[in-house]
């Protein structure tokens, strides 16, 4: 793992969740305080917060492949493997053309957009498929991410993708979770409240726990910021897994790795 300068308590730590507003962050220290998570519009704004987290863990996938293996990187691979019913949760992330066609100012309509995408994605992948249309939304936020850590290599050391499931598998001893956060589009009261309680075996504080979204975000949203932020503490306490354990790079030196 990256080994980081800071090692005491004093240090802030970020869990990150994208969110309709733009990213959702949950600070909290090592161990103990977390501050009530708040919503931030451009990630840099974030790397640059006045608490400067030393660890960032952030639900996003870095590094894109020049060509898609068949099923994606192999991360996404290794992950879903783990998930049980909750698989689906891990988009497949195609090439970087295709995220690159996906956010272009042309064509301006963002059907078509897809389908030029798409088909990128198909002719870049080693198994000829595209992706699904959910991913398709994220993939501004996915450049948005890509773009700083390709301009700030030293930032490489801080940011590491996560996945919330994952995390939630590794609260729970390995398992996977049998409830879901949202069913039809809506909250899934159970599910939710199952994953308060892991993040409550955790060390996170019940009046975080408890609040309602910040304007801008879900529920759901805060949840798998405060998941995210309970990997930050794993990375930082070096505790933390990578999927895969030796994970490649893109051609922009990014590691293509989900932590947990």
């Amino acid at each position: 793992m990256t080994k980081t300068t800071h090692t005491g308590d004093e240090v802030w730590l970020a869990g990150v969740d994208g969110c309709p507003a733009g990213w959702l962050v949950a600070f909290g220290r090592p161990a103990g305080e977390v501050l009530a998570p708040r919503v931030f519009a451009r990630f840099t704004d974030i790397v640059l917060a006045d608490e400067r987290p030393a660890i960032i863990a952030i639900d996003v996938p870095i590094g894109l492949p020049a060509q898609s293996p068949t099923g994606g990187r192999r991360a996404e691979r290794e992950v879903r493997a783990l998930l049980g019913d909750r698989k689906s949760s891990v988009f497949r992330i195609p090439s970087r053309r295709a995220v690159e066609a996906s956010i272009a100012t042309e064509p301006a309509d963002a059907r078509e957009r897809f389908f030029t995408a798409c088909a990128i994605a198909r002719d870049t992948s080693d198994d000829r498929k595209a992706f699904a249309k959910q991913g398709f939304y994220i993939l501004d936020k996915v450049a948005e991410v890509d773009a700083v850590l390709r301009a700030n290599k030293d930032h490489l050391g801080r940011v590491f993708e996560t996945h919330p499931e994952l995390a939630f598998v590794m609260m729970n001893g390995g398992a996977p979770l049998s409830l879901a956060k949202k069913v039809k589009s809506g909250n899934h009261t159970p599910g939710l409240d199952l994953r308060r309680n892991l993040l409550r075996g955790n060390g996170l504080p019940d009046d975080i726990l408890q609040m309602k979204a910040p304007r801008g975000a879900g529920d759901d949203d805060l949840i798998d910021a405060l998941a995210c932020l309970v990997t930050a503490r794993r990375i930082h306490a070096r505790q933390a897994q990578s999927f895969p354990a030796d994970p490649p790079r893109d051609e922009h030196g990014l590691p293509m790795a989900i932590w947990a």
